[in-house]
């Protein structure tokens, strides 16, 4: 019997009923920061560009500038990442870009004179700098935040406050680091741009993120989607669906990726979308330019078995929320977290650990900076391993530990030469690290074998808030590596 379709006045309820409570699973869920903890982020903000407005006088004085271009001369904080495309949550760190004149050199002014201004501030704690990340910074906390502070020379004798760096005039010229250090901000701006609604790109983004992390498919180190792929991603949804609901944003934006013709790079245009393109980065499984420039593609870690598990999520998102009449359909199920010990019997542990708590930090985040080489060299062995992102404590060791637990498929032999894997990694890490080396200790756990942090009961599920948030091996806040964009 042939039935008539739905009116297209159910499917406009059925819509509207799904984004009101997605935006109340957003609210319960606390994505959005209060009025009090946006004012205390305003605050660090404005604070920092009063420090870097005096910082840059007396760089000035010091390299003997005349009197009245010492009176002219200005620096800024320009804000990028999450909190840039304001999506960030209360516990988010904020990315700060110093952009500052010519004259003002990375070795000296930035990492000399600035740190020890900063260090002798009363708000600022845990400082150290950062230079052989790809791009150099400064990390520390104002007032309890997080910031990563990057520099960025221009070749001028001031800088405005609201520098427009997408402006030509203020790129020429300028150094191979400065240029890096500026593209996350250019790349956020010029999203900002192309987004036709950016309250409903936002809010898009927002759950974006929220789901990459309850699935464990956030995180550049581990291989898997970065903030900026996300945004760029959302963004593209939001470009052919300039007049959607939230509902209807999240819908197409499974349905699209889980059928997208990889490797067909994402782009943003200005006045066109594309879905072709003549020029394909070959070298990346899931290639994502940046709106910033031409034939820029956001960095990528993503290997053989990242970018299975990534199409598989985006399949699985698609499977959830494409029937709109669907009666028995709830939010929590689409950001239900990844259950690892479910899915997998096999696990590689890696244990990292140092004699001092204030060093762990260092030591995990070289080393997650080095896990792209590792999934490299397992893969070879195992053909396929998921690198859960999700930081664990090893609560039977005293020592200051960080543990991470990668799922494994069922292995043919069941044998894996560990000593192996484990002299391999270490010539990784070995490379290029000039700080005090902890502990690094690789072992092959089965499922029952697992601590019980680490697995995925009914009762870790119910406390999944605590599944997806990076541990700050000083404070327990969210805390990234550098290079993790």
């Amino acid at each position: 019997m042939y039935c008539l379709p739905p009116s297209h006045s159910l499917f406009f309820t059925m819509d509207n009923q799904r984004s009101m409570s997605l935006l109340q699973f957003i609210g319960d869920e606390g994505l959005v920061p209060s009025p009090q903890e946006e004012q205390k982020r305003k605050n660090v903000i404005d604070s920092l560009k009063q420090i870097v407005s005096s910082w840059i006088k007396e760089v000035a004085r010091r390299h003997r500038l005349p009197k009245h271009h010492i009176d002219l001369t200005s620096a800024t904080i320009l804000t990028y990442g999450s909190y840039g495309l304001r999506v960030h949550t209360s516990v988010s760190d904020i990315d700060a870009l110093c952009v500052a004149p010519f004259f003002a050199s990375i070795a000296e002014d930035f990492f000399v004179l600035l740190h020890r201004i900063l260090k002798t501030r009363p708000e600022v704690s845990q400082i150290h700098c950062v230079k052989t990340a790809k791009v150099p910074l400064m990390r520390f906390k104002f007032d309890g935040i997080s910031i990563d502070l990057p520099y960025a020379r221009l070749n001028v004798l001031y800088v405005p406050e609201n520098v427009d760096i997408l402006n030509p005039f203020f790129m020429r010229n300028i150094d191979d680091t400065s240029w890096r250090s500026l593209s996350g901000v250019r790349a956020n701006k010029r999203i900002l741009q192309l987004v036709p609604n950016v309250e409903n790109f936002q809010y898009t983004l927002r759950c974006l993120k929220l789901w990459a992390k309850r699935r464990g498919v956030y995180g550049t180190l581990l291989g898997y989607l970065g903030g900026v792929h996300l945004a760029v991603l959302a963004a593209y949804v939001c470009q052919r669906h300039p007049d959607a609901t939230l509902n209807a944003l999240i819908v197409n934006f499974f349905r699209i990726f889980a059928f997208w013709r990889w490797p067909t790079p994402v782009i943003l245009q200005e006045g066109m979308l594309l879905t072709t393109v003549d020029v394909i980065d070959t070298r990346s499984c899931m290639p994502i330019w940046l709106p910033s420039g031409p034939y820029e593609y956001c960095h990528s870690n993503i290997t053989r078995s990242t970018f299975y598990r990534i199409k598989a999520e985006f399949m699985r998102g698609h499977i959830m929320t494409r029937d709109i009449l669907k009666t028995d359909f709830h939010w929590d199920n689409i950001f239900e977290p990844f259950p690892y010990s479910k899915i997998y019997s096999r696990f590689v542990k890696i244990y990292l650990s140092t004699p001092d708590q204030c060093q762990l930090g260092d030591w995990v985040g070289w080393v997650k900076s080095r896990f792209r080489g590792f999934l490299a060299i397992l893969e070879g062995v195992e053909g396929f391993c998921d690198p859960n992102p999700t930081e664990y404590v090893a609560n039977e060791k005293t020592e200051p530990n960080v543990a991470f637990y990668w799922g494994l498929q069922p292995s043919r032999n069941n044998f894996v030469d560990i000593d192996f894997l484990e002299r391999e990694f270490m010539k990784i890490i070995n490379n290029g690290y000039e700080c005090s080396h902890g502990k690094m200790e690789l072992s092959i756990l089965l499922d029952p074998q697992l601590p019980k942090n680490a697995q995925f009961d009914d009762e870790t599920v119910k406390g999944r808030k605590t599944l997806w948030k990076i541990i700050d091996h000083d404070n327990k806040k969210s805390s990234q590596w550098p290079c993790d964009t």
